[in-house]
């Protein structure tokens, strides 16, 4: 009797730090796609980020936190061990090898859609994977400027290999995060409450935006 391949899925970035729609997100690809595992990876020395990441174990024992309660991830580290700037291709081609025959998936925002041309050896990343890009509505339900006919500008894409997740509309940002805990604002409304408590008790973001 044959077994149906695992379905592995990738989720990866900064984390600085995890938010509501993060957990969001993961809970909707997890089941949308019918996942086995779904990896989360804080990236490392990100080649694309202009501003400085937090210390990676800070960011690492977020993700503990704030996926800890979502079945079936498992918080990878592997891209905050590697030395040098981290590229997705480089993660994707391990989970390949760590898991031969799985159909693997690229969890990514539609922000990140949009630049998905710049990325290092990006036609090589959709023959490895499927792209899953997150769409989140705006407060009129509407996607957004997202394009469904064109959901990677720059590139030719075998449709295919890419889904697209729709979620509700989350005004959920990483950066609107530290920008309250900068300003003394609660944060409780926009992360998980183990992940407010650790901001606060590490004392993260305090002189940053």
């Amino acid at each position: 009797m044959s077994t149906a391949p695992q379905r592995i899925g990738l989720f990866g970035g900064a984390f600085d730090p995890p938010h509501d729609a993060h957990v969001a997100l993961a809970r909707a690809a997890i089941d949308e796609l019918r996942l086995d595992r779904l990896h989360i990876a804080p990236t490392g020395d990100a080649w694309h980020k202009v501003r400085p990441l937090s210390p990676g174990v800070h960011r690492l024992a977020m993700c503990r936190l704030a996926f800890a309660d979502v079945p079936r991830v498992v918080v990878d580290d592997r891209e905050l061990l590697r030395d040098g700037p981290t590229y997705t291709i480089d993660t994707l081609t391990e989970l390949q090898a760590e898991y031969p025959g799985a159909a693997l998936f690229l969890q990514i925002g539609a922000d990140q859609a949009a630049a998905f041309h710049t990325w290092r050896r990006a036609a090589d990343i959709l023959r490895i994977a499927t792209l899953s890009i997150a769409v989140r509505a705006d407060p009129s339900g509407a996607a957004g400027q997202f394009d469904l006919n064109d959901p990677l500008p720059g590139l030719t894409v075998d449709t295919a290999r890419v889904r697209v997740l729709g979620l509700p509309a989350m005004p959920h940002s990483a950066t609107e995060v530290r920008r309250r805990v900068a300003a003394g604002l609660s944060i409780d409304h926009l992360v998980p409450s183990p992940v407010a408590g650790y901001i606060a008790d590490n004392h993260l973001y305090q002189a940053t935006t």
